[in-house]
């Protein structure tokens, strides 16, 4: 009986008159923390997944073979690639691995005032740089 003569009361009086002031005694006012739920879209936003754009073929874009990069390749065991702009060297010297099958020594990187980045990629001596290029094709 006492939970009904509560509710009669409620219902009578109501239940939001005597709600109590919060005092705030800061100066700042922080707003309360609330509930944040997960997202459950109801379609997805994207059609598909975008996959990695840096692959070997992306990060080695062409082979230079100017006069400078010939003596390169002739005197110093290195090859001379335009390279992607996001590519490090690591990527570089994985990208010649998997494209070429073989190890890079050492790679030097700069970018040209044009904004491409070009890669010096400095083979071990075992491996002749004139045999790669010719069976990359640009000898």
């Amino acid at each position: 009986t006492t939970k009904a003569q509560a509710a009669r009361k409620a219902a009578v009086k109501g239940t939001n008159s005597h709600k109590a002031k919060k005092v705030y005694t800061k100066p700042k006012f922080f707003q309360p923390k609330t509930l944040h739920l997960a997202r459950t879209p109801k379609y997805e936003r994207k059609a598909t997944a975008r996959f990695a754009t840096l692959d070997q073929y992306s990060v080695l874009k062409q082979p230079l073979n100017t006069e400078t990069a010939m003596k390169k390749i002739e005197d110093h065991n290195t090859l001379v690639f335009l390279v992607d702009v996001r590519a490090n060297k690591r990527h570089i010297k994985d990208a010649v691995k998997k494209l070429y099958d073989v190890d890079a020594a050492k790679i030097n990187t700069l970018i040209r005032p044009d904004g491409l980045k070009k890669a010096y990629i400095r083979l071990p001596a075992d491996v002749d740089a004139l045999d790669v290029a010719n069976k990359i094709g640009f000898i």
